[in-house]
């Protein structure tokens, strides 16, 4: 049995105007991804990877197609409203960890959930829980200039998974970080994926990360040209049916 979709695009097509020409950067892909999944989009640079995800997100409109996410059509929405589904319901992780210089790890995931309608002090409660999560319990009080690049990614991690997203986009999220410390980052986002029931979306042209993904699409000038589920994705599916199928002949 296979996962509920989670987000569903039709037709995605984007372009860019560069002096007098046009480049067009995404050319009518269709794409979906599932709950409990980790779908890695890969390509090489400026193959139109982070493009998609940012059509998909809510971030930046196609010009033409549609992105239907958790059975919403997003880009039918007002903007308040776009806002509003991004804060509730997606979780964002990026290269660059976009954390605030003068905030400490604590404070940088509490002011996300604050947004959110949180108490302080169930704000501060959560926050602390997703640090644990991602074991950063005893750097709770350090800002980003005293954190390593893999600590700052945990940080950025923890923010994304401390409002529970259903959808959760990672850019390059490895990209800045050594071998040891990317392997840390993307079990936890396949923890996010089989722990948290979110679908994960992952941009990379790092080959390594396949190994952690259930579904592999291949992005090249603007095209997909392959998508595939990967052996252990289709070993574990096998697995699962198994179990549930002795569960109810034991029923």
């Amino acid at each position: 049995m296979s996962n509920p979709t989670a987000i569903r695009a039709h037709g995605v097509y984007k372009r860019f105007k560069t002096g007098r020409t046009h480049i067009e950067v995404l050319k009518r892909v269709d794409f979906d991804a599932a709950h409990g999944e980790v779908t890695m989009v890969m390509g090489p640079s400026g193959s139109g990877k982070s493009t998609l995800v940012a059509a998909l997100s809510g971030l930046l409109k196609p010009d033409e197609g549609s992105v239907r996410a958790l059975d919403q059509d997003i880009w039918s929405l007002r903007s308040g409203k776009l806002d509003r589904f991004r804060l509730d319901h997606c979780g964002f992780i990026f290269q660059g960890f976009n954390l605030f210089s003068a905030l400490t790890a604590l404070q940088q995931v509490e002011i996300i959930l604050k947004y959110q309608g949180f108490s302080k002090r169930e704000a501060r409660e959560k926050a602390a829980n997703a640090l644990m999560e991602v074991g950063l319990e005893t750097r709770l009080n350090q800002r980003p200039s005293e954190l390593s690049g893999g600590e700052k990614q945990r940080v950025a991690i923890a923010r994304a998974l401390a409002k529970n997203p259903r959808l959760l986009f990672a850019d390059e999220p490895t990209s800045a970080l050594d071998g040891e410390n990317g392997q840390i980052v993307i079990k936890l986002l396949q923890r996010a994926a089989k722990q948290h029931g979110a679908a994960v979306i992952c941009v990379t042209h790092d080959p390594r990360l396949e190994a952690y993904a259930d579904r592999v699409i291949h992005l090249e000038d603007g095209l997909i040209l392959d998508d595939r589920r990967t052996d252990h994705s289709a070993t574990a599916a096998t697995a699962a049916h198994a179990h549930r199928h002795s569960e109810l002949i034991e029923a």
